[in-house]
C-alpha cells in the first residue's frame, strides 16, 4: 500500500534527507481549548513520553491479543510477505540483474545477483553480496537496507544506503562487488539524511549536515560540494546552496550512452526547484525550463519535463521537450481531460510514456520522427495498472508489470521497445477471488466534481447496507491511487467477507497537474468532499452504511482519515490512520514537516494558518462529539512525519473521555516497519481491529 509521503523527487528517496534534533520547537501554542499540554510528548525518545507510548500500546495489545484472530492474521500476512514464490523482480545492471531479497530466514535480507541470461531463462543464479541479517550481527546494528546506486557502465562499484531501524536517515558506504567488500577509506558517510551521487569513478556529489548552517528549516542539506576520492570533503567549498527557507539541495549525474549529465536541483519548496546543468569545470548554470515543471531527464540531448502549469502555448500535463540551450520546445504529448501522463522513462532507444485514462494505463514508446515525435502503444495487458521496470539510458531492455486490485502481479520482460513482450513470472495467488468482482464506480462531489473509484466485492451481494466496508484513501502530492494486487488485503480482508474501495480523490494525480493542484492549501477541502462522496455513494448504493463502513490512510493519507472522523463522525465506524499528520498547525515544525507547506499551506500565515485549524484533526476534537473509536499507528523512528501527531491526537482523546486505540513501533521507520515480521504484526493489529469494529 501506499502511504508514505512522496519525497522532492522519488528517484532520491532513500538518500536526500538529513538527521534533525528529536526535540523541536517545544514552546506552548494555543489549541482550540487554550495552552496544549501535550507538548512533551514531541520529545521522541523523551522518558516520559516513551512510556507513555508503551502504556498505550500495551492496552490496545491486551484487547487485540485476546482475539484468536490475531494470530491467525499475522501469521497469514507473514505467509504473504515471506512467501518464497514471490515475483523475483530485478534491476538491470551492466550483465547482470541485481535484486533484494527478504524471507523467514533473511529478516533483514540479502543483496545478490545473478547474470541476465540465467535470470532471463528462470533459472538465476544468485551470488550474494551483502547479507544484511550477517553485517548487522558483526556490528551489533539494525541494519536496514534502503538502496543501492551503481557506476556505469561497469558496476563494479555501489554506493549501498544503510538505515538504524528503517529510519530516513542513512549511512554511506562505497562498495566493491569483486571483492564482495566495503571499500577502507571510500565514499563512506556518517548517519545523515543526505544524498551521495556518482558523477565518476573518483567523483561524487555530496549534500549532507556538514554542521552548524548547513541544513534547511526541513531539515535538509542546504549545501552541495564535490568530493574527490582521497579528499576530506570537510575542507571543500559548496559549489551551490540553498537559503534556509528552501527545502533542500541534492545532485546527481544522468549516465547516456553518448554523453554524462551531472545536475544539481535546488529546491524552493516541494513544487518548484530550479535545475542546474554542471559543466567538466564544476560550474553550475540553471536550465531555461519552469520552475514548477517536473524534470524527468535529459535524452539525446534534449530536456524533457512534465509542466505543472502553462507554458506559453503549451497546455500543463504535458511532456515538453526542450533543446539544452533552452531555444526551442515541443509538446511531446498533451493528454485528454481524462487522462494524465503517469510516468516517464528513458531507454537507449526510446522514450516511454505510461498514460493512466481514468485511471487505468497503456504505454506509449516515443522516438523522433521528421519535425515531431512517434508516438506508437505498446502492446501490452490492458485494464489495469502498468509499471515499467528497470529501464535506463544505457541499454534498450526493460520489465513491466501488470495488475489489479484481484490479479495477481505479471512480470514481462521486453529485449527492446519494438519487440514482442515476453512473460517472465506471475505472481501466485494470495487469496481466494473467483467469487469477488472489480469494478469502477464514480461519485458525485459537493462541487458537482466526477470522483472515481474502484470496488472490490462478492459476485451478486446484497445491497442491503450489511456489508462490511473498508474504505482506503490518500489524495495528495500529485500521487495517484492505483489498481493493484494488494495480496494482503485480499486474505485479510477481502476473502473474509468484507468490502474493498479505493478512493481517487483530489490532491492526487490521477488526472494530472490539475486533479492536484485543485485541492492545494486553501482548497484541501476539496480533497476531504470528496472522500466523503465516495463514502456516502457507497452508503447510497447500499452497499454498507455507517455502522458498518471504516476508513484507511497512512501519513497525508492519515491525515485525510483523520479529518473525515473528526468532521463526519456521523459516517463512519472504524478508522485505521497510519504514522498520520494530525496537528495541522505545528505540523511545520515537526521534522521534515516544514518541506510540505508547499502542499498544506503555512500555520504560521494568518489566512492559510486560520484554514488550517479549521481542518486539523487535532483541534477539531470535542468532548461533545461522539466519535468512532479509532486506531492510530506509528514508528518511534518515523524521523519523517513525527510520532507526536498520533500521540497528542491519543492523549487528547483520551483527555476527552473518547475511546481510541494506539500502537508506537520502536523502529521501522516512516513504514512503521524494519522487516517482514514487524509488516506482519502491524497488519494483524489493524485487521484485527477492523474485524472487531465492522464484522462483529
Amino acid at each position: 500500500m501506499k502511504y508514505l509521503l512522496p519525497f522532492i523527487y522519488i528517484i532520491f528517496v532513500s538518500a536526500m534527507f538529513s538527521c534533525v534534533p528529536q526535540t523541536q520547537n517545544a514552546e506552548t501554542h494555543n489549541t482550540q481549548n487554550g495552552i496544549d499540554p501535550y507538548l512533551w510528548l514531541e520529545e521522541v525518545e523523551g522518558e516520559k513520553a516513551l512510556k507513555w507510548a508503551w502504556e498505550q500500546s500495551d492496552a490496545t495489545m491486551k484487547l487485540i491479543e485476546a482475539d484468536p484472530r490475531f494470530e491467525q492474521f499475522t501469521s497469514e500476512a507473514l505467509a504473504i510477505y515471506e512467501a518464497t514464490d514471490r515475483i523475483l523482480s530485478g534491476t538491470i545492471r551492466g550483465d547482470y540483474i541485481y535484486n533484494f531479497w527478504r524471507d523467514e530466514t533473511n529478516i533483514r535480507g540479502l543483496w545478490r545477483r545473478s547474470p541476465t541470461q540465467a535470470y532471463l531463462e528462470n533459472q538465476p543464479q544468485w551470488d550474494v553480496l551483502i547479507d544484511f541479517d550477517k553485517l548487522s550481527a558483526e556490528e551489533g546494528e539494525n541494519w536496514v537496507y534502503k538502496g543501492a546506486t551503481g557506476l556505469p557502465p561497469t558496476y563494479d562499484r555501489f554506493l549501498i544506503e544503510l538505515s538504524r531501524g528503517g529510519k530516513d536517515a542513512v549511512v554511506v558506504r562505497e562498495f566493491d562487488v569483486r571483492t564482495k567488500s566495503f571499500v577502507q577509506d571510500g565514499f563512506n558517510t556518517e548517519e545523515a539524511k543526505q544524498t551521495v551521487s556518482w558523477i565518476d569513478e573518483n567523483t561524487v556529489f555530496l549534500s549532507t549536515d556538514f554542521g552548524t548552517g548547513t541544513m534547511t528549516e526541513s531539515g535538509y542539506p542546504s549545501t552541495i560540494r564535490i568530493w574527490k576520492r582521497g579528499e576530506d570533503f570537510n575542507n571543500k567549498e559548496s559549489i551551490a546552496s540553498v537559503p534556509p527557507d528552501y527545502v533542500a539541495i541534492w545532485g546527481w549525474t544522468q549516465f547516456n550512452h553518448d554523453k554524462n549529465y551531472s545536475l544539481i536541483s535546488r529546491s524552493v519548496d516541494f513544487w518548484t526547484h530550479d535545475i542546474l546543468l554542471v559543466n567538466d569545470a564544476f560550474e553550475a548554470k540553471k536550465l531555461n525550463i519552469p520552475t514548477d515543471a517536473d524534470f524527468q531527464g535529459i535524452w539525446q540531448d534534449r530536456i524533457f519535463i512534465l509542466l505543472r502549469s502553462n507554458w506559453d502555448d503549451i497546455a500543463k500535463g504535458s511532456l515538453v521537450a526542450v533543446d539544452l540551450d533552452g531555444t526551442h520546445k515541443s509538446a511531446v504529448l498533451t493528454p485528454g481531460s481524462k487522462s494524465a501522463i503517469l510516468a516517464i522513462n528513458f531507454t537507449s532507444t526510446h522514450v516511454l510514456i505510461t498514460v493512466q485514462g481514468d485511471v487505468v494505463d497503456h504505454v506509449l514508446r516515443v522516438s523522433p520522427h521528421l519535425d515531431g515525435w512517434k508516438l506508437e502503444k505498446l502492446a501490452l495487458p490492458e485494464n489495469g495498472t502498468l509499471t515499467i521496470k528497470s529501464a535506463g539510458s544505457l541499454h534498450p531492455d526493460f520489465f513491466y508489470t501488470h495488475e489489479d486490485l484481484i490479479t495477481p502481479t505479471t512480470l514481462g520482460y521486453l529485449a527492446d521497445a519494438t519487440s514482442e513482450a515476453v512473460v517472465l513470472q506471475q505472481l501466485p495467488a494470495r487469496f481466494k477471488s473467483d467469487d469477488l468482482e472489480l469494478t469502477q464506480k464514480f461519485a458525485i462531489s459537493k462541487d458537482g466534481t466526477r470522483v472515481p473509484y474502484f470496488l472490490v466485492a462478492p459476485k451478486g451481494m446484497e445491497l442491503d447496507g450489511n456489508n462490511p466496508t473498508l474504505l482506503y484513501g490518500y489524495g495528495g502530492f500529485e500521487v495517484s491511487e492505483k489498481s493493484e494486487y494488494w495480496g494482503k488485503m485480499g486474505k485479510l480482508w477481502m476473502e473474509k467477507g468484507g468490502v474493498f474501495a479505493l478512493a481517487n480523490i483530489r490532491g492526487g494525480g490521477e488526472y494530472g497537474p490539475a486533479w492536484h493542484q485543485a485541492a492545494l492549501k486553501t482548497n484541501r477541502h476539496k480533497s476531504y468532499e470528496d472522500f466523503f462522496a465516495v463514502s456516502e455513494d457507497l452508503i447510497d448504493r447500499g452497499i454498507t452504511s455507517p455502522p458498518k463502513l471504516g476508513i484507511m490512510g497512512g501519513s497525508g493519507g492519515g491525515l485525510l482519515v483523520g479529518v473525515a472522523f473528526t468532521m463526519r463522525p456521523d459516517l463512519y465506524h472504524a478508522v485505521v490512520s497510519q504514522v498520520p499528520l494530525l496537528d495541522m498547525l505545528r505540523y511545520h515544525k515537526l521534522l521534515a514537516g516544514a518541506s510540505w507547506m508547499g502542499e498544506y499551506g503555512d500555520p504560521d500565515d494568518p489566512l492559510e494558518g486560520a484554514y488550517l485549524k479549521a481542518h486539523s484533526p487535532y483541534h477539531l476534537l470535542s468532548p461533545d462529539v461522539n466519535y468512532p473509536k479509532p486506531l492510530f499507528v506509528t514508528s518511534t523512528k518515523d524521523d519523517r512525519v513525527h510520532p507526536a501527531h498520533a500521540r497528542k491526537m491519543t492523549a487528547r482523546m483520551i483527555e476527552q473521555g473518547h475511546p481510541v486505540m494506539y500502537w508506537e513501533n520502536i523502529e521501522g521507520g516512516h513504514a512503521a516497519g524494519s522487516n517482514l515480521k514487524q509488516y506482519a504484526f502491524r497488519s494483524g493489529i489493524e485487521f484485527t481491529y477492523l474485524h472487531q469494529m465492522l464484522m462483529d
